[in-house]
């Protein structure tokens, strides 16, 4: 898939696209995982999914509670409204909610290896295979879409990760495969595409680990408020509450560890193999044209943070 080279922008009335690779550059914002997208990290390869049934649960759960708000505040002073909303909050909170139990009867899709040694990507197929791809062909951007209406403006968005099929005689329809990612767009679909690109670019110790599975007790969603709490910090303790009450996130955590506690694994005797260390003589290096143009950007992103210090001194 091409597309114009990373750092350039196309700006439309009410869009925006960001194309962030390749060449894979710095973007200029750090590494977040903000959709929990990183199922396993080691020194070798970073498996990356995109099964999030946590923020379809932040989805749901925000309209969830503003029907039940709307139906209780109407129940006496507006009855006959208070039963429409009842019926009418059952059907759109409902259909989805049923949605999304399906989902948990499903298999989570496998994930995607990015192996930093090969400097390749294993992108699994639904019929079993799989394809390699050189890392430097995998494609991003983030594009995001604003509406504006009686409630004002909004903006939806995603960040999506492209992948094209090695095999020169495969068929149109096999040629090519993304990751979309429901992250919002612009800045934060920049720092999610940095825990992949710094992994590669930098190394495992440049990015997030694993936040899946049984974790510390001051990691998880109460937990964190109980330590803010103990702390004083009543800033945090709100903070946490504000996305346990009314975003669901600790449904959402609970739900996310069912599924992918642990995340499911590439078991292909060959990918098993691809995924084994290599000596260090044998790691594969960045292309000299990649080389020249994350030193270029790098300059560039220490230029400016010159001048923006300069400024906050004036």
């Amino acid at each position: 898939m091409s597309q114009p080279a990373a750092g350039n922008r196309r700006n439309g009335l009410f869009s925006r696209d960001d194309y962030l690779a390749p060449p894979h550059i710095p973007t200029g914002q750090p590494p977040k995982d903000v959709l929990n997208t990183i199922w396993r990290k080691n020194e070798v390869f970073l498996d990356i999914g995109d099964y999030s049934i946590g923020s379809a649960v932040m989805v749901l759960w925000p309209c969830l509670m503003l029907c039940l708000l709307l139906i209780y505040s109407t129940r006496n002073s507006l009855p006959e409204f208070s039963n429409f909303l009842l019926v009418g909050g059952a059907i759109i909170v409902g259909i989805p909610t049923l949605i999304v139990l399906y989902g948990l009867t499903q298999s989570v899709p496998l994930p995607v290896r990015f192996n930093r040694q090969r400097r390749e990507v294993c992108v699994p197929q639904k019929d079993g295979g799989y394809w390699i791809v050189p890392w430097e062909q995998v494609t991003a951007a983030s594009t995001a879409v604003s509406s504006v209406g009686q409630h004002g403006k909004t903006t939806q968005g995603m960040l999506v990760v492209g992948f094209t099929n090695p095999d020169p005689n495969a068929r149109e329809a096999d040629r090519h495969f993304s990751l979309g990612f429901s992250c919002g767009g612009g800045t934060t679909a920049m720092c999610l595409w940095e825990c992949m690109r710094s992994y590669m670019e930098i190394g495992p110790e440049a990015v997030p680990d694993t936040r899946l599975g049984k974790r510390p007790y001051e990691e998880t969603q109460i937990g964190s408020i109980v330590t803010s709490l103990r702390k004083g910090d009543i800033k945090d303790v709100l903070h946490g509450l504000f996305f346990v009450i009314f975003l669901g996130t600790y449904f959402a955590e609970k739900l996310q560890n069912l599924k992918l506690a642990p995340p499911p694994d590439l078991t292909d005797p060959a990918i098993v193999e691809w995924s084994k260390p290599l000596p260090p003589e044998q790691w594969a290096k960045r292309s000299p044209e990649l080389e020249r143009a994350i030193a270029e950007r790098e300059a560039k992103l220490a230029q400016q943070a010159g001048t923006a210090e300069d400024e906050s001194s004036r």
